[in-house]
């Protein structure tokens, strides 16, 4: 007993490093130099601006209040943005889903935009034709490998609840982008995948007398230490998976040789966001258990966090102090999920552990 007690001590002891009164966030992303950045999606509550940086612990507009305006030209506002994500050349990408409440994405709208943080300025937009982002699609998440190409590949979870899932990829020097492993069955939601969440059943409940399974496909995401696998996960699934690298960035492989190249890595519990380091090690949230795991090389897991506050641990980010950043934004408490009532309870949170890994940095 001593010795299992001793053991379930060294979980991390994850502290509160922000506290959200407003919108909730998802994701969440630290710079080389330290600076962190969230993201607020429009999902329904009041979002004066969906991108921020954190400064002496408040969410301020970033880059600035205008591009983070949702009216106006789609091709050029911050919609409705999902994800954050800064490259290893300490660069800001800002991952914009263009769907706010979960609708058909606006036309024009999906976009991967670069931000210089050294002028702190947009230099640079990545479009998706209608064929690469669907009507249905949701851009969930984004990794980067800058060694491959001219100017470096992106890799994107597509998670939608109501269409094809798959990962989307593209070359950030030509713009060209294209879907793999489209609707493939390691991206989709796993039949019958029931969540347990704060010791009670998880269904989409958007109304009274309206019962419906989780949906969501390929959700979290994390690349390889050395780039030559793209880790991934449904979100309504508790597997792992992972693919080639290479296949996802030849543009005309075949779906089925694409395919051949997917490895079932097995359970590793109900994720949102993965994340991975550059000692081959994969994390991975887990929002049934309010903890973070931690994928070592011989594939089994241990345990990195847990605390009753990590209430949907949702995005997580590796940064370079060690320190692993997570967001808690309570997503299983929205009215979406209890028959129109709103249960979740303020303030949402940002929290960091410290770990012994470093970044990956594929420049």
């Amino acid at each position: 007993m001593e010795a299992l007690a001793t053991a379930m001590l060294t979980f991390g002891n994850p502290e509160v490093v922000a506290k959200f009164h407003g919108p909730m966030p998802t994701g969440v992303t630290v710079s080389h130099s330290g600076r962190i950045f969230v993201n607020f999606p429009r999902w329904g509550d009041d979002v004066p601006f969906t991108v921020a940086e954190l400064r002496n612990g408040k969410a301020v507009a970033f880059p600035d209040e205008a591009v983070n305006r949702p009216d106006g030209d789609p091709g050029q506002q911050f919609i409705s943005v999902q994800s954050v994500v800064v490259d290893p050349k300490d660069r800001l990408w800002v991952l914009d889903t263009a769907a706010p409440e979960f609708k058909p994405v606006r036309p024009g709208g999906p976009k991967l935009v670069c931000i210089d943080l050294s002028q702190n300025k947009v230099v640079d937009t990545v479009h998706f034709p209608p064929e690469v982002a669907l009507p249905t699609t949701y851009l969930n998440d984004v990794r980067f490998d800058l060694r491959r190409g001219k100017a470096g590949v992106a890799f994107i979870t597509d998670s939608s609840d109501k269409g094809p899932n798959g990962i989307i990829v593209v070359d950030l020097a030509t713009k060209r982008s294209w879907r793999k492993l489209n609707d493939h069955p390691t991206t989709k939601a796993a039949p019958g995948f029931l969540p347990i969440v704060e010791g009670r059943p998880l269904y989409a409940r958007p109304a009274p007398g309206k019962v419906e399974p989780l949906r969501m496909g390929s959700d979290g995401i994390a690349i390889g230490h050395d780039g030559k696998r793209l880790y991934y996960c449904p979100l309504s699934s508790r597997r792992l998976y992972s693919v080639s690298t290479d296949a996802l960035a030849d543009e005309h492989m075949s779906p089925e040789d694409v395919a051949r190249t997917v490895q079932d890595h097995g359970d590793k519990g109900a994720s949102d966001g993965l994340e991975s380091d550059a000692q081959g090690r994969v994390y991975c949230t887990d929002y049934e258990h309010n903890a973070i795991l931690r994928r070592k090389t011989d594939g089994t897991f241990e345990p990195v966090a847990t605390s009753p506050d990590l209430l949907w641990p949702d995005t997580l980010s590796l940064a370079g102090d060690g320190y692993l950043y997570v967001t808690a934004n309570q997503l299983h408490r929205q009215k979406r999920f209890h028959e129109g009532k709103d249960l979740r309870q303020k303030p949402y949170l940002l929290m960091r552990v410290k770990v012994d890994g470093t970044p990956v940095l594929l420049k």
